[in-house]
């Protein structure tokens, strides 16, 4: 009899695990109003969410070229988005099923990991408020490498624990997850309970939708 092999379950953070979207909506308002930009529209952020920052905001700017307002953004949202995080009634919920999820997985030693634009200040930051520490072997944001779908964080987060692309999983919201998915050539699942719609998630290389948490056990777990 052989040994099952190593799973690992790769999950983005915002849309997926979190609902975050007011917070970033909010921000990314705030930091081009300062800046003397009109805001973008709730629906252009909900479609760059996913990015690493620096591309996300320059992806909305309406001049491209201005490096020194890029930088301006930038900064305006990080310290906008930081002084948030401070507030009493800062949320960023986890979506229903996921701590389940987790917990799922946790018991059954299938491993997991987070793949995220978030930056590790973030991330850490969602870890810590929901008590989730625990559950994953290896955190990767843009800090250490380059943005989706660049592949690199999957592939740090398959080194980290020895890891077959064959049996790992990305899970995620975006077509920047699908892409990052495929790029580094394992299973991309979307949840369509996030930012980008569904038709958009299979035109981008979703192998597999789901509609809840519990739609991955038997992905994951078959």
């Amino acid at each position: 009899m052989t040994d099952s092999p190593l799973k690992l379950v790769v999950f983005d953070c915002d849309g997926t695990l979190v609902d975050s979207q007011h917070n970033i909506i909010q921000c990314m308002e705030l930091a081009f109003h300062t800046n003397g930009l009109p805001k973008p529209s709730p629906h252009d952020v909900r479609g760059i969410i996913g990015l690493n920052l620096d591309q996300a905001i320059f992806e909305l700017l309406p001049v491209k070229d201005d490096r020194g307002l890029w930088s301006r953004v930038v900064s305006t949202y990080k310290q906008a988005f930081f002084e948030q995080r401070q507030l009493p009634d800062h949320e960023e919920p986890l979506y229903e099923g996921a701590k389940e999820a987790l917990d799922y997985f946790y018991e059954r030693d299938i491993l997991m990991a987070v793949a995220t634009g978030k930056s590790m200040r973030g991330l850490n930051a969602v870890v810590e408020r929901h008590g989730l520490e625990k559950y994953f072997t290896s955190l990767q944001t843009p800090d250490h490498n380059p943005g989706k779908p660049h592949p690199q964080m999957i592939y740090a987060a398959m080194e980290a624990v020895g890891a077959e692309k064959e049996h790992t999983f990305m899970v995620g919201d975006t077509s920047f997850d699908m892409q990052l998915g495929k790029n580094a050539g394992c299973t991309a699942i979307g949840v369509n309970w996030g930012y980008h719609d569904t038709e958009f998630l299979k035109q981008n290389g979703a192998d597999y939708m789901i509609s809840h948490f519990n739609e991955l056990f038997p992905l994951i777990s078959d």
